[in-house]
């Protein structure tokens, strides 16, 4: 029996004007070394690992390619927002979903979900081609995390 995970992560682009870009499926990965080895310590410790937590998106204009031992974004931008966290359309689905407002022309290529507002464990970076965003414009990034049972 083996447990996997697929992480999903989708974008909707909210312009100034108000126009929405359906951006769909962005990227498909990575959960991290340091996500997985976080959540083996919360089914040892929840009170010092709680998984809750993971609910802090962050987005920058890091260009590298994702990897396993990522820990941060390359080049996170601004703050990060806090996520809803909700199950999918299946009780197997993970789901966070956040919006994060611009304040300067940027092109946003990465994508993370952390465990706390500031610093904390990188869960999952996702690498993406660039959304250009300008003053006023907004991305809702969805990130899901499929967990299938069996082998």
């Amino acid at each position: 029996m083996s447990l996997k995970f697929m992480s999903l992560l989708s974008a909707r682009v909210i312009r100034k004007d108000g126009k929405v870009e359906d951006r769909g499926k962005i990227s498909d990965r990575v959960v991290t070394t340091a996500g997985v080895v976080y959540l083996v310590d919360s089914f040892q410790d929840s009170t010092t690992y709680p998984m809750h937590n993971f609910k802090y998106h962050a987005s920058g204009t890091g260009t590298a390619a994702e990897a396993v031992g990522d820990t941060s974004l390359l080049g996170e931008i601004d703050t990060r927002e806090t996520g809803s966290l909700a199950e999918g359309s299946s009780t197997n689905i993970f789901v966070s979903s956040a919006t994060h407002a611009y304040t300067a022309t940027r092109a946003i290529t990465e994508h993370g979900l952390l465990n706390s507002q500031t610093n904390g464990t990188l869960w999952d970076r996702s690498k993406f081609d660039a959304i250009n965003v300008v003053d006023g414009d907004s991305i809702e990034f969805s990130y899901s995390l499929v967990c299938t049972s069996g082998g």
